[in-house]
């Protein structure tokens, strides 16, 4: 049993437009240097890039993982920007967050 695409939409519609794209600019333009998790090492961020995003090219995210200890880059092949929608990474990714294990990525 899958997860429906649009019910995904919806709940992440919940907070609200507005409410979304301001955490979003906090997350960009904040203070990139510091590590968010400096007592509680081998706590990192989840980095998930298709490598076909037309939107945020995979070579500024792949940058960004190189100079940022904390993140953790997951490059999907034939991704684009809404890889989230894509039925078949569900698993994959909640396995990662929820389990901890290393992603088999087509």
């Amino acid at each position: 049993m899958g997860i429906n695409a649009n019910e995904l939409q919806h709940k992440m519609r919940q907070q609200g437009e507005y409410e979304s794209l301001y955490r979003d600019m906090m997350v960009h333009f904040g203070n990139w240097d510091q590590n968010p998790f400096p007592q509680n090492e081998g706590r990192y961020v989840c980095l998930w890039q298709g490598h076909e995003d037309k939107l945020v090219p995979f070579e500024l995210q792949r940058f960004l993982a190189r100079q940022l200890s904390w993140i953790r880059y997951h490059e999907v092949p034939d991704g684009g920007h809404f890889i989230i929608h894509e039925n078949y990474l569900y698993e994959i990714i909640f396995r990662k967050l929820l389990l901890g294990e290393e992603p088999k990525i087509k």
